[in-house]
């Protein structure tokens, strides 16, 4: 098992709960998911509408900057090519801003909320994420620490330029790499990201 986990991390018993702010409210009535920002075609779905769009399993590990893994989770959700598929990124987009409630929020390289295993999950390992794990809605993208997941997805927009979000705003890396261990704004490069 050690090979699997990246440096520093551990396998807890359960799977902890951390987030920002207190638990929203889910109404299925008013909830929408928007895509905006630099797209020729932006898109709002309601729920009824998201539920309708293809769903896929992912099969991926998960890793949290305070040192916890999770191996082998089977995510289930709409991954996030659909979202792409549905609001193409305008030419020069290369970052993407995803929002959760109370206007959380973190940035991703466009090539990482791409990525093959990405996905937008409704259910874990089978049943329906809990309101304290991000029901209905949150960002998995397996390959960087969770933090760049958020819970409870409410918006994504495409940016031409990197900006960063809120944990990246008080002190957290911009990349996130759990096997560079890219845990702080200290580590990085110049290169890394804009400046704190």
């Amino acid at each position: 098992m050690p090979d699997q986990l990246p440096p520093g991390q551990y396998v807890p018993k359960r799977w902890p709960v951390l987030h920002y702010g207190r638990i929203p409210h889910f109404n299925p009535q008013k909830w929408t998911l928007r895509v905006c920002g630099a797209t020729p075609g932006p898109v709002c779905w309601t729920w009824a509408e998201f539920g309708r769009l293809p769903c896929v399993d992912v099969i991926a590990d998960f890793h949290c900057v305070t040192k916890f893994t999770l191996l082998g989770n089977r995510w289930t959700g709409v991954s996030t090519a659909q979202v792409l598929a549905a609001a193409s990124p305008a030419d020069g987009v290369s970052h993407v801003m995803v929002y959760g409630e109370y206007g959380y929020n973190a940035n991703l390289r466009l090539a990482d909320f791409a990525a093959a295993d990405s996905l937008l999950a409704t259910h874990r390992n089978g049943d329906l994420l809990t309101a304290e794990h991000g029901h209905p809605v949150r960002l998995v993208v397996p390959h960087l620490y969770a933090w760049k997941g958020p819970k409870w997805v409410r918006a994504i927009e495409y940016l031409t330029e990197d900006r960063r979000g809120f944990w990246e705003e008080r002190g957290y890396h911009n990349l996130a790499d759990p096997w560079r261990e890219q845990r702080y704004s200290y580590q990085e490069d110049p290169s890394d990201g804009p400046s704190v």
